[in-house]
């Protein structure tokens, strides 16, 4: 049987600075119509910064979504044309103040495919020195090395809810040792 679905017509419902909706007209593999409600993101990525003591660099912030503090590895959307490399690098600067020597992609995947085309890549960042922070003017955080113990334990226990920092947990111990 086949499953993809032929796009026939879009509708923009709202165009804004980071994100657009619109209403998508699809052909169902049966023949059918359907209407499907999309999010168009520019995408962006996330980064697993990792300490010379082995632990991992976080940012605690509010998130207007779910009105909430939440406890993330570094990450940030994409700035004009960038690539994912230098996004994740300038977002770990920002973020955090660090500067990795070794910066490494470990990973792509779609946040919620269901309703939009967001795609984060994840880096792994190594041999970092401290530079100086350089957060967004309605950025504010807090950033804090924990170990990888406690945030598995934070993942299992589901304190951590954040989905691309739950994903980094669960790779990450393969490049701590």
């Amino acid at each position: 049987m086949k499953l993809i679905e032929e796009l026939v017509s879009t509708d923009y419902k709202f165009k804004g600075r980071i994100i657009n909706l619109k209403e998508d007209t699809v052909k169902l593999p049966d023949g059918n119509l359907a209407k499907r409600e999309v999010i168009e993101h520019p995408g962006g990525v996330c980064v697993l910064a990792i300490t010379k003591d082995n632990k991992i660099l976080t940012v605690k912030q509010f998130r207007a979504g779910p009105r909430v503090l939440t406890l993330e590895i570094p990450a940030g959307k994409f700035d004009r044309k960038e690539s994912p490399e230098l996004c994740g690098i300038r977002e770990l600067k920002e973020e955090t103040g660090y500067v990795a020597g070794e910066f490494k992609k470990i990973g792509e995947f779609y946040l919620t495919p269901g309703y939009t085309d967001e795609l984060i890549y994840l880096y792994v960042a190594k041999e970092l020195t401290f530079d100086k922070t350089n957060p967004d003017p309605d950025e504010f955080l807090q950033v804090q090395a924990i170990e990888y113990e406690k945030l598995y334990q934070m993942v299992k226990n589901n304190e951590i809810k954040d989905a691309k920092t739950v994903m980094a947990i669960l790779f990450a111990k393969e490049y701590l040792y």
